[in-house]
């Protein structure tokens, strides 16, 4: 038997569920509810609509519900829904804050349900590409990640752009940043320190920088701006034997080695515009080699089917609640150290 499934918030990620689900093997999709209900005229025919969440969670032919709400709203809404016995899958980020993360624990225990976060971005070309990567031994010692992701439209939209909604690009695309070089790097964070402005948008932030050391080594970057006019998704991860780059959403990029490297004795030095280096001069020919990523086979579908196993207790639930708190904690500490200018010592 399918599992039945509710959506409540029918917005923009609302619409994206309904349209991923509405021909997947194992899910139906049997409801909606939206406090707008002109959200919910493009609904496929046959779909229950509501306008009032408690209507849509009274019904006893429902299994799991899908929070796609604004992000001031999950507390609330994830309360309500283990108190009715559904099982939750919550867009990210769950909770404003670790406290209204431990309340919705609280409630799913007390209510035997199951419970998990919409983190889709695991299952995203470029990360999945840059993580095989990373988990094989092609570049050696890793030193060094670095992740971005620039626009140039600037302003933020709907309901982003007001902090008490859990506006801002921390909460928007931090979350999913920050979640996958976590679960990239396998390490305790040793430090991290951060910047976050206001570009563009008077009230959320629109661009952020954090660094952070990890006890293995890496160091990790990830960028994000709003106003940076030269629009890209992109990768680098830097190791000893070699550089791996993807510039783009579908893993578009190479590895980069070098024939031989260059020897530590007196040589020829050579004037560039920057003077004279040996160095940062331009490579001989031949010297660089290029090879191609490895390919993945991965689109957003893979969380659902991941979260079918889990719900059949086939495998482990894909987003952990462990995981999901450390992706708070860290945000905590982003905030922390872009006010005060200083780097945190994190849980080494």
């Amino acid at each position: 038997m399918n599992l039945r499934f509710g959506i409540i918030g029918y917005g923009f990620m609302g619409h994206e569920h309904m349209t991923l689900l509405s021909d997947f093997d194992g899910i139906d999709v049997i409801a909606i509810c939206d406090r707008e209900a002109d959200q919910m005229n493009d609904a496929p025919e046959g779909v229950a609509k509501y306008t009032d969440a408690a209507d849509l969670l009274a019904r006893d032919d429902i299994d799991v519900v899908i929070i796609s709400a604004n992000n001031n709203q999950h507390l609330k809404l994830v309360k309500m829904a283990a108190a009715a016995k559904k099982n939750i899958i919550c867009e990210k980020p769950v909770a404003l804050s670790i406290p209204d993360l431990e309340e919705m624990e609280k409630a799913v225990a007390e209510n035997g349900v199951k419970f998990t976060v919409h983190q889709q971005r695991r299952f995203d070309p470029d990360y999945r590409t840059m993580k095989n990567v990373f988990d094989s031994d092609e570049l050696g010692d890793i030193y060094t990640v670095q992740t971005g992701l620039y626009g140039y439209n600037g302003n933020m939209h709907d309901w982003h752009v007001y902090p008490e909604m859990g506006g801002g690009m921390l909460y928007d695309w931090g979350v999913h940043l920050i979640d996958q070089m976590l679960d990239m790097v396998k390490s305790e964070i040793v430090s991290l320190y951060a910047d976050v402005r206001n570009v563009i948008n008077e009230n959320v932030d629109d661009y952020f920088n954090i660094i952070m050391k990890f006890k293995n080594g890496v160091t990790a970057e990830i960028e994000l701006g709003t106003y940076y006019l030269t629009p890209k998704r992109a990768w680098f991860i830097g190791g000893n034997k070699g550089s791996a780059i993807i510039d783009g959403f579908n893993g578009e990029g190479k590895i980069v080695r070098t024939a031989h490297l260059l020897e530590n004795v007196p040589g020829k030095i050579t004037m560039t515009a920057a003077g004279p280096t040996r160095s940062f001069g331009p490579a001989a020919p031949g010297l660089l080699q290029e090879e191609p990523l490895p390919e993945v086979d991965v689109n957003h579908r893979n969380y659902f089917e991941h979260f079918l196993k889990a719900f059949n207790k086939e495998e482990e639930v894909v987003v952990k609640p462990e995981q999901v708190r450390r992706v708070l904690c860290v945000m905590d500490a982003v905030r922390e150290s872009a006010k005060t200018g200083k780097a945190i010592a994190f849980e080494a």
